[in-house]
């Protein structure tokens, strides 16, 4: 089995460097990490990076995710081919790009761009925002799944993800004690369907909701509660049609081994108890 440990970082192809950078800092609110003339590096916690933007074609977008050691590693890299996922070994320059020490790409059954990585950087430098948006660090993604019972199948079987709740097709599955790292969204095709930031308090997410909306950033979905996981959150649109979270006071698994994941239908109060609606999160 190929074991996790938690997300790492997204890869976005942009044709709009200079636009992802104004959103990233002034709306968003990460700091800048490396700025050159093909790539954009932005920090949201410790780590060195944890999103990057680059000259490309917005549907290449790209998923990391931390393993233990480059044994795990070539284990995994076995594994995968066995299975039919035929695997890339990045270069020392791509691992240069990446601020890794090693790192295996292959695609998920639904055609996903995952990368596995080893020993991501951390500075010694804290984290200091452009703008106070409160966040804490990069925590989940929701991912595009073209067979959400095949792809469970997939990051449950062959990795080592959990589902902590499912809502309707959705399975939002964990890899730590966090309930949710991965949520696997239907959609015709392969893609990131939203990138998630942690924040410190509730003020943090209503004080966004109304910069953002200053700002005229598409806000699609909340303020609200999510009913599974229980984090208050926001959803709203960037550059390239990415959608982008904050959201705090998720809740974590206490009890692996009683821990039953459950069913919620799929409908307006399974997404927020509160009441706020959900627009069509598509690119």
């Amino acid at each position: 089995m190929i074991e996790l440990k938690d997300v790492a970082y997204a890869r976005l192809g942009t044709p709009d460097l200079e636009d992802a950078e104004s959103f990233a800092t002034s709306c968003l609110g990460l700091q800048v990490a490396k700025r050159s003339g093909k790539a954009l590096h932005l920090r949201s916690d410790n780590r060195a990076h944890t999103l990057c933007y680059y000259n490309g074609d917005p549907s290449e977008q790209t998923l990391g995710f931390e393993i233990a050691d480059k044994d795990k590693l070539s284990s995994a890299a076995t594994t995968l081919e066995s299975i039919g996922h035929p695997v890339h070994v990045g270069t020392d320059s791509d691992c240069a790009v990446r601020k890794v020490k090693a790192f295996i790409g292959f695609k998920d059954p639904s055609g996903n761009s995952i990368e596995l990585v080893v020993r991501p950087e951390r500075l010694g430098r804290r984290y200091f925002p452009t703008r106070d948006a409160g966040i804490t660090g990069f925590s989940h993604v929701g991912l595009n799944s073209t067979n959400p019972r095949r792809d469970e199948a997939f990051w449950t079987k062959v990795c080592n993800a959990r589902v902590s709740d499912r809502i309707g097709d959705i399975a939002l599955m964990r890899v730590n004690a966090i309930h949710h790292t991965v949520a696997l969204a239907p959609a015709a095709g392969p893609g990131i369907q939203h990138i998630n930031h942690q924040v410190q308090s509730n003020d943090d997410v209503l004080r966004s909701y109304y910069h953002l909306s200053e700002q005229r950033v598409p806000i699609v979905f909340g303020p609200g509660r999510h009913p599974t996981s229980g984090a208050r959150f926001l959803y709203f649109k960037g550059p390239d049609g990415m959608v982008f979270e904050y959201s705090v006071g998720v809740d974590e698994i206490e009890d692996e081994a009683t821990h039953r994941p459950r069913q919620f239908g799929f409908e307006p109060s399974s997404l927020c108890m509160w009441g706020s609606k959900s627009q069509r999160m598509a690119r």
